[in-house]
């Protein structure tokens, strides 16, 4: 049976021959630059270079790539969904954001390159014991290739299909080709620096979708008036009361967020070996703080246009019936771009894509090559080492494909994707932080507990799965586990898995290492006793900065 469009072909506004050329070109010059950039550093075939960009990161690009990494055709949809949807609530995802970048900044930053590791897994080997590292290693590359790959690729073949016509299974299969070549040929290298052109891409494509939608408008007033004639102003709200219909009341926020956050950001390789590249520790710093002010502009020009988009439907202002808000996004390029522009969003799309795919791919190979083959193989060169690591970099992509349908199957890509991590994040929270401000966290208490805490987030996530697949059957599951939002669920059991880890380290105090009293803080303000770099740039100034900016972003959106 073929596929059904995304949106009606008599809906789309036609593909001009600028369209394609600026797709081609595009295409052409990111792949090219990444291969050059990645191949001119990796001279001599250094898996450190390879892997890592020979620990040459300065904080602009750091900060950047956190950033392009993070934003996927994920975000360009789904954020937009959500605002035509709910307005700006979900626009939280990006802003709680700033928050637990300031504690990857002052608190996680410092002991990743301070121990000098390769991986996420090698610190927690180094802080706890081989068990652990192991544990984590085999769950980095899951969430990689199904969250970071996985579900990027499947929004984008939707919006690509709903744009230009083409076969959703052609369109991922021409982005893996595309993404893994200059990925796996150029290491980490082409990937920061093809990021950090795609992030301004992304940028430019966004905020022109933005302008064209307050025109069609008729600016902020014209939105506000639709808004208040329509009774959903509450559209404009960032914290909703209890009870409210979007099921994300304010304290689900505050309290589940940091769960998620510090997972995604402080303990995901996928981000963090951003962080692990940089050239010293006031870089790795910086680096994070930076992204933490770009995360600032995704509520206004990925969440805002789709709340702006609500308003001109619903002042009747175009001619068009909204039958699914996944649709929103391929409509709001169709519809309100003139032709010759749509090339462009299409190329800012395929940026986001590759930004995110390519970051994973390369994590995965890292993984793969360090922590697991390694580790049976430890006399492997360091040119064996890379060449596996494009072989697991390559069977990665080919594991993402597969899964598509699976993951298609989600009816709302946003909250699908977090629903996951709600269930696989507090476990690997709990540990990492924990553990850096905890010192007597224990090696067997940080074991025991990735291991009984993950069981327990499958076994739920399993459950509520089937309940919803098969109500009948699964009729005497607790209400509790199937109503409770997942971002409240993701706080229960991140105080469920705290409280493991204090009592297995009361059961079982030994450490592993003693290298592991380097990898904590004895007390937290420890953390701000570097002096770092004067003026604007010192970490401590630009986290005191993020915070208040987004202090005062809350008290006027609340």
């Amino acid at each position: 049976m073929p596929a059904t469009p995304l949106i009606n072909s008599s809906a789309t506004s036609p593909i001009v021959a600028w369209d394609i050329i600026v797709i081609i070109v595009y295409l052409v010059g990111i792949v090219s630059l990444g291969i050059w950039a990645g191949l001119r550093k990796k001279q001599g075939h250094g898996a450190g270079d390879y892997f890592l960009a020979g620990k040459s990161l300065r904080w602009p690009m750091i900060g950047m790539a956190l950033f392009a990494t993070n934003i996927s055709c994920v975000h360009l949809v789904s954020l937009a969904q959500a605002g035509f949807d709910t307005g700006l609530l979900m626009g939280n995802f990006e802003w709680m954001a700033a928050f637990t970048l300031v504690l990857l900044g002052l608190f996680f930053a410092p002991f990743y390159i301070r121990s000098r590791v390769s991986t996420l897994p090698d610190f927690l080997e180094k802080r706890y014991s081989r068990e652990c590292r192991d544990w984590l290693a085999v769950l980095s590359m899951i969430s990689a290739i199904t969250i970071h790959i996985g579900f990027s690729m499947v929004t984008g073949s939707i919006v690509l299909h709903g744009m230009f016509g083409i076969n959703v299974w052609v369109s991922i299969i021409a982005m893996a080709v595309l993404t893994g070549l200059y990925t796996i040929v150029g290491g980490l290298m082409a990937v920061v620096v093809t990021e950090s052109i795609q992030t301004v891409v992304l940028l430019l494509g966004a905020i022109i979708i933005t302008i064209f939608a307050f025109d069609k408008v008729g600016g902020w007033n014209g939105m506000m008036d639709g808004l208040n004639t329509a009774e959903e102003l509450r559209k404009l709200s960032m914290l909703r009361p209890h009870g409210d219909a979007s099921n994300f009341p304010w304290y689900s926020i505050f309290l589940g967020y940091p769960v998620l956050g510090i997972w995604y950001w402080c303990a995901d390789q996928t981000i963090v070996q951003r962080v692990l590249g940089a050239r010293d520790e006031n870089h790795a710093r910086t680096g994070p703080l930076f992204a933490g002010l770009i995360k600032i502009l995704p509520v206004f020009i990925f969440v805002l246009p789709g709340l702006v988009f609500y308003s001109i439907i619903d002042q009747g202002k175009l001619n068009l019936t909204i039958n699914n808000s996944k649709e929103v996004y391929a409509y709001m390029i169709t519809h309100l771009l003139p032709p010759g522009l749509t090339g462009v969003m299409a190329a800012a799309l395929m940026a986001a894509l590759m930004s995110t795919v390519s970051g994973a791919l390369n994590s995965v190979s890292t993984l793969f090559s360090y922590d697991l083959y390694k580790r049976f193989r430890p006399h492997t060169s360091d040119k064996q080492l890379v060449s596996v690591g494009r072989w697991a970099a390559f069977f990665a992509m080919l594991i993402a494909i597969a899964l598509v349908p699976l993951l298609n199957s989600y009816s709302s890509i946003f909250e699908g994707l977090n629903d996951i991590i709600a269930h696989i994040a507090p476990p690997v929270t709990c540990v990492f932080m924990v553990g850096i401000f905890w010192p007597k966290a224990s090696a067997k208490s940080a074991r025991l507990t990735l291991w009984i805490g993950s069981a327990i987030g499958a076994l739920l996530f399993v459950v509520k799965s089937l309940h919803k697949g098969f109500p009948q059957t699964f009729s005497a599951v607790p209400s509790f586990f199937i109503d409770t939002p997942f971002m409240m669920m993701a706080f229960y059991l991140l105080l469920l898995c705290i409280a493991m880890q204090v009592l297995f380290t009361r059961l079982y105090p030994k450490q592993a290492h003693e290298d592991a009293e380097k990898l904590y803080w004895p007390k937290p303000l420890m953390a701000l006793q570097d002096k770092g770099w004067p003026g604007l740039a010192n970490y401590k100034v630009l986290a005191a900065l993020l915070l208040a900016i987004m202090i005062i972003l809350y008290i006027i959106f609340h």
